[in-house]
């Protein structure tokens, strides 16, 4: 029997940590009715990934498809779910394993996206010369996390009309959020929108609109409006069916299961999340594995 193991961040935040459920549950009645499906979280919340591991075991799964809810690749998905997913190899012989991919640069993210700014009224087809549009990422030490999100952004601008579009980040690199306001405005933006590239609720989420609330006092002359994250949007789930087909197929084009560099590094990382509400870990999100901790 196969799995689906879908794999969320996890979050101090129990809000976000529901919607992540609630959103796995609704992708149940879109798969295959013979799949067990169950999800589970990389750190501060439970079940585990090993628990979620034994939980299909214990339903009849003898292959698991896990799939990473997560926006880009960085180190979460590049070291530490793989160095789950060896051990458990070690652990079940007889079970196997296949490591999907996260969402990564994908055209329904670039709707996603879209959609945010029509909800909020909007004309994605008109030229706005007056507005700015900030594309904001939580931000971390992997290089090929952020310069994804700078791809993203760039087809975002060449899907609209809008010649300000801005890449920002809520923490650990640059730009920061309050660095993008200051440009756009200096770029001539009347109207500056964020859009929050999240993919549910959190801490940084609510850090967020309190950010929004202090530019409008900041900056009285300028216009702001924050959109949603990405929340229930149907191409989110999409988007994960998708990547739980692929495992299913074999067809999963890129995993960091046999990568070089994560081979290399494990022997001197402590990958072994606690998993308690108050866990500060030690490692960043890329191979030098520098002490940079942020809030979900």
């Amino acid at each position: 029997m196969k799995a689906i193991l879908y794999v969320g961040h996890g979050s101090r935040d129990a809000e976000g940590n529901e919607e992540v459920r609630k959103f796995v549950s609704g992708l149940i009645p879109k798969l295959d009715s013979n799949l067990i499906v169950e999800t589970c979280f990389l750190e501060f919340e439970r079940p585990t990934i090993a628990s979620g591991i034994v939980t299909c075991i214990e339903k009849g799964a003898t292959h698991i498809v896990l799939i990473p809810i997560m926006l880009l690749q960085a180190g979460h998905s590049k070291i530490h779910i793989p160095a789950a997913i060896d051990e458990a190899k070690e652990k079940y012989p007889h079970v196997s394993f296949t490591y999907g991919k996260p969402i990564g640069v994908h055209p329904q993210v670039i709707d996603i996206c879209k959609d945010r700014l029509v909800e909020i009224g909007e004309n994605i087809e008109e030229t706005h010369d007056g507005t700015a549009v900030i594309l904001l990422g939580r931000g971390g030490s992997d290089q090929d996390a952020n310069s994804d999100l700078y791809k993203i952004t760039r087809l975002l601008w060449e899907s609209m009309n809008y010649n300000i579009v801005e890449t920002a980040f809520m923490g650990v690199t640059n730009p920061r959020l309050e660095e993008a306001v200051e440009r756009c405005i200096k770029l001539g933006a009347k109207k500056v929108i964020i859009i929050p590239y999240f993919l549910f609720t959190g801490i940084l989420i609510k850090r967020l609109e309190g950010l929004v609330d202090d530019f409008n006092k900041q900056y009285e002359e300028i216009e702001f409006a924050l959109t949603s994250y990405f929340g229930f949007h149907p191409n989110l789930a999409d988007v994960l069916i998708e990547r739980a087909e692929e495992g299913l197929a074999g067809e999963v084009s890129m995993n960091c299961d046999t990568c070089l560099y994560r081979l290399g590094v494990m022997p001197h990382i402590d990958h072994h999340h606690h998993h308690d509400h108050d866990h500060h870990h030690d490692h960043d999100h890329h191979h030098h594995h520098e002490k940079v901790e942020e809030p979900r």
